[in-house]
Order: structure tokens, then sequence, then C-alpha cells
């Protein structure tokens, strides 16, 4: 298969030094490309910024904002059998950006920030015969908000994971299916839950 994979965080700038972003180190969307690779897939890997080099033999686009990733991802999906959504993306950007570098005023600051593109949202809803699988990282209602962003974003699994993954060696994560249902529960190491997480999209989407 060809499969899309997107890693790492994306940055909203405030002004031209200044930025919104997450503590993804990207290691788990890096993981999962190395595991396809491994498997025989193809994989193409848009990836936010991280200091990671990326797996040899993956086709690479390097993004900053949540709308260059989204731009990218919209460009490669329709030639690829699926994607894995792995990246942390940032939710709000400033509705307005300041030119250069802001200074101190001595006065407090007011933002106003509007939503970012839904990017897997958007890939689900014109996946047309492609999978889709998502991460979601949870820390209240943590299953049953996972559950709606299944269906939320049109995916086909989601995977459920706490902010305790965050630049951690090692993970727990569970699989959940497109019924809603458990189809795997795994705590190991990030590497070898990419490979059981290959192995699992190989047998359900192949």
């Amino acid at each position: 298969m060809r499969i899309l994979i997107t890693a790492g965080p994306t940055r909203e700038y405030l002004d031209d030094v200044r930025f919104l972003s997450n503590a993804s180190s990207g290691k788990m969307g890096y993981a999962i490309a190395s595991a396809a690779l491994a498997a025989g897939h193809q994989v193409v890997l848009v990836s936010g910024p991280v200091a990671l080099v990326p797996p040899t033999g993956c086709e690479y686009y390097a993004v900053e904002t949540t709308a260059e990733m989204h731009a990218a991802c919209q460009r490669l999906f329709p030639e690829c059998d699926g994607v894995i959504g792995a990246a942390a993306v940032c939710d709000y950007r400033p509705r307005e950006r300041w030119q250069g570098k802001r200074t101190k005023t001595g006065q407090p600051v007011v933002l106003e920030f509007v939503e970012t593109e839904d990017i897997l949202a958007a890939l689900g809803r014109d996946k047309g015969p492609r999978w889709v699988l998502g991460f979601a990282l949870e820390s209240q209602n943590a299953r049953a908000n996972a559950v709606r962003k299944l269906a939320s974003k049109h995916c086909d699994a989601i995977v459920l994971n706490s902010p305790q993954a965050i630049g951690s060696e090692s993970n727990r994560v569970e699989v959940i299916d497109s019924r809603g249902e458990t189809a795997a529960v795994w705590e190991t190491s990030k590497p070898e839950i990419a490979r059981l997480l290959i192995d699992w999209i190989g047998q359900q989407f192949r």
C-alpha cells in the first residue's frame, strides 16, 4: 500500500518570531513510517518541525503551519491508499498575525483565536475508497471523545492515547474500530506499537 502519514506538531505564528505549538516530538509518527517501510509499504511522510531524521526510503515533505500541512495532505492523499494522522495539529491560530516582532508596551495584550483547518476531517469527507486512521490524544472523557472524533472525522479507525505519550519512548494505546469497539490495546515502546499498528492495518484495509 501507499500510505500517507502525518507526524509532529504544527506552529501558528503570533508575530515573525513567536508561535503557538505543542510538545509533540514526532516519535510516534516517525516510528509508524519506519514500520510501514519495513513491512514493504510506500510511505509519504508529511511532518511538522521535529528533531528527527526522516526514515530512509520515504517520500518526505516538511511543513510548519497547519495550513501548510493541510495543503500538502490535500495534494498527496488522492495518490495514496490510506492516511494515518499521527500529527499533533494546532487547533487554533491567531486571527491576525503581527508583522515583525511585537515589542512590550507595559499593557495587557488581548488575542483572538480562530480554529485551524481540521485536516483529518477534510480527508475523511473526500476519502472515497481510501481508508483513514486517526490519533486522538485525550485527557478527559477520553474514550467518549475518541469515539466522537471517529465519527465526526469520518475515520475507519482511531487510536486513543493520553498526554503522557508526548515526548516519551513508550505509549499505551487503544485501537477503536469503525463500530466504536476496542480492536486492540497495546502498552509498549513506540516502535513496537508502530509495528503492531501497521500489521493490524494490513489485515484490516489491504
